[in-house]
């Protein structure tokens, strides 16, 4: 198990220690269940009554809140910044596979991997496909025909890789994600049966990308589906054929974007959100919880449109007033007629 003193952390993120912690940190943990020999963090005011119960040994905080610590304090200027850059150095490593190829595995012929990769037992690689150096692939994973991964990823347990996907450097899969199934594309025949329509593009996705577990990422019509460098996708996310999302963009869970949709750089889209095809958002928005996108969104900034909760009771009056509204608009412009009239006599 890893310690290190509370100098050798505050060196490690660049800090400086106020009081004195003279025991060895050996774990990290909440703020509220921190004991001896574990280090924690705060980031705003609302967790200030928690700080002053707190029973950690040391807690990384910003200049603001040091006085109002009632135990040794590591001050950054970025608190949940540097508690990431502590938390890694006491992470358990994640299961391991034996280096090289499994004997479990069934590898096509044409496919080339890196010396250094690690194929677990029951994948299928497919045709053509490549895998750079120290890139891991977790058993039972399927990796279809000309596939491309690149350097230093982690592809867990139970992924699928359809045909043609490209991924770049540092890419992290979780398991039960889907990429490259067929986008939803249909047309209505004479007869008014669906037919397909043949998705002949790939997925792309850049470097340093996380995706979430049971994420589902379609290939593109004609031109591919495009994930940029720096993307960060939670768990049981459809997004939809042709769809470019841009860099450094995070998307929580739940979240539909359907087909041809264009994402900005550094936006933050909240949890279930709803995008309608072919609609542009621009860099640097964020949408709230729940939101539902119909128009394109041209101007940086923080939007909203899902309903707060409310009591029952509460919740219900506002759905039956909401059912009166037209009546009440139509009342209120015959009182302001009646008012223009009389005004007018």
């Amino acid at each position: 198990m890893p310690s290190f003193s509370a100098e050798q952390l505050a060196q490690h993120v660049n800090g400086t220690i106020v009081g004195h912690c003279h025991e060895t940190i050996t774990s990290v943990a909440a703020l509220g269940s921190a004991n001896s020999g574990q280090i924690s963090y705060m980031v705003s005011r609302a967790h200030l009554k928690t700080l002053t119960s707190t029973h950690a040994s040391l807690v990384m905080i910003s200049k603001e809140f040091a006085s109002d610590c009632p135990v040794p304090a590591l001050v950054v200027e970025h608190p949940e910044m540097a508690f990431a850059e502590i938390a890694r150095l006491f992470a358990r490593p994640a299961t391991q596979i034996p280096s090289g190829v499994s004997e479990q595995a069934l590898v096509a012929s044409s496919a080339t991997i890196d010396p250094t990769a690690r194929i677990g037992a029951r994948c299928v690689i497919g045709e053509d496909v490549v895998i750079g150096a120290n890139t891991v692939i977790m058993p039972g994973v399927v990796i279809g025909d000309r596939c491309q991964i690149g350097m230093d990823g982690m592809i867990n347990s139970q992924v699928t890789l359809y045909h043609d996907v490209q991924l770049g450097n540092r890419v992290l899969v979780h398991s039960g994600a889907v990429l490259g199934a067929d986008g939803f594309g249909h047309v209505l025949d004479p007869k008014g049966q669906w037919q397909p329509i043949p998705q002949l593009g790939g997925v792309v996705v850049g470097d340093d990308v996380s995706i979430g577990a049971n994420t589902t990422i379609d290939r593109g019509a004609i031109d591919d589906t495009v994930i940029e460098s720096g993307v960060k996708l939670d768990n049981q996310i459809q997004i939809g054929h042709n769809v470019h999302i841009g860099k450094h963009t995070a998307v929580a869970g739940c979240t539909g974007i359907a087909g041809s949709v264009t994402i900005g750089q550094h936006c933050m889209i909240g949890g279930a959100c709803g995008i309608s095809g072919h609609l542009s958002i621009t860099d640097n928005v964020i949408l709230t919880a729940m939101s539902g996108v119909s128009n394109s969104i041209k101007k940086p900034g923080v939007y909203s449109s899902g309903t707060a909760l409310f009591e029952n009771l509460h919740w219900r009056k506002m759905v039956a007033r909401l059912h009166q509204l037209n009546d009440w608009v139509k009342r209120i412009k015959q009182l302001e007629r009646l008012h223009d009239d009389n005004n007018g006599q």
